[in-house]
C-alpha cells in the first residue's frame, strides 16, 4: 500500500506552480510593466512563473486580464519600426558591404526581419543589431 500511495505520489503529474497573468488588458506593442502582472496558482508550459522574465518586453499581441502571459505573445521591445530606412550590413570573411535599406517589418535586437536593399529592390532577411542596423543573411 505504501508502494501504490509512493508510486502516485511520482506519477501523479506536474507539480502546480504559480503564473503571470495580466492585471489589465496589454495593447499589443505596448511595453509591459509590473503594474500589469500579477501572479495566479496554476501550471502552464508555454506561460511564465516569473514576473520579472516578462517586465520590459514588448506585448505582441493584446493580453487580457485575467489570462496567462505566454511566451509567444512578448518578444523584446522594437527597436526598428515598418518602413524605417535602415542600414544593411553583409559580412563575411574580411568582406563587409553597407548599403540603405527599407525595413519590411517591426523588430527587436536578434529578430529576424523582411527588408528591401533600396538599390536593387531586392527583398532580403537579416537579424536586427544592438545599434539599429540589421545583418543580412542573404
Amino acid at each position: 500500500m505504501i508502494r501504490l500511495a509512493l508510486l502516485l505520489l511520482i506519477f501523479a503529474g506536474p507539480a502546480w506552480a504559480d503564473m503571470v497573468i495580466a492585471n489589465r488588458t496589454i495593447r499589443a506593442q505596448e511595453i509591459v510593466t509590473a503594474d500589469a502582472l500579477s501572479m495566479k496558482a496554476g501550471s502552464l508550459d508555454a506561460g511564465f512563473e516569473d514576473p520579472m522574465d516578462v517586465l520590459g518586453l514588448e506585448a505582441r499581441v493584446s493580453l487580457y486580464a485575467g489570462r496567462p502571459v505566454l511566451r509567444a505573445h512578448v518578444g523584446p521591445a522594437a527597436l526598428i519600426e515598418r518602413n524605417q530606412i535602415i542600414s544593411l550590413v553583409f559580412a563575411r570573411g574580411g568582406l563587409r558591404i553597407t548599403s540603405e535599406g527599407r525595413a519590411l517589418d517591426r523588430g527587436g535586437v536578434g529578430e529576424r526581419i523582411r527588408v528591401m536593399n533600396l538599390d536593387s529592390h531586392t527583398t532580403l532577411f537579416g537579424a536586427v543589431q544592438p545599434d539599429g542596423s540589421v545583418h543580412v543573411s542573404q
